[in-house]
């Protein structure tokens, strides 16, 4: 069944929300300082082209999302760009459960919400 939701999330408006977050990626790993904020976007546009049937995790025990480098990391990922992520996809995520058809795809949104809001020491999990 995720097989079906994730091609109909392609059609539908996913595959331009995955290239906004490779070409972002593209984009930060320009340059040496934005790398590791570049690995971030290519794990969000991983996210964003097969939301269904995955899920995001705490790489535990390796790295906690709230160890003090992580922390320092979300903390500017949030400043210089995170925040409208996150509240690109509450409201796209708002807007999709106001229909019942919209519903699932507006879950995925706050899936990606999530991870968009802290991604380091977070990882993709299949589930």
């Amino acid at each position: 069944m995720s097989i079906i939701f994730n091609i109909l999330w392609i059609i539908l408006g996913g595959f331009f929300v995955f290239c906004g977050y490779v070409l972002g990626g593209l984009a930060l790993c320009m340059t040496i300082i934005g790398i590791p904020w570049g690995i971030q976007c290519f794990k969000l546009a991983i996210l964003a082209l097969f939301p269904f049937g995955s899920d995001v995790s705490s790489r535990w025990p390796e790295s906690y999302p709230t160890s003090g480098l992580n922390i320092i990391m979300n903390i500017i990922w949030l400043i210089f760009g995170g925040i409208w992520i996150v509240l690109n996809h509450l409201v796209w995520g708002v807007m999709l459960c106001l229909t019942i058809i919209g519903i699932p795809f507006g879950i995925q949104h706050f899936k990606l919400m999530k991870l968009g809001f802290t991604p380091f020491g977070r990882h993709i999990v299949d589930y």
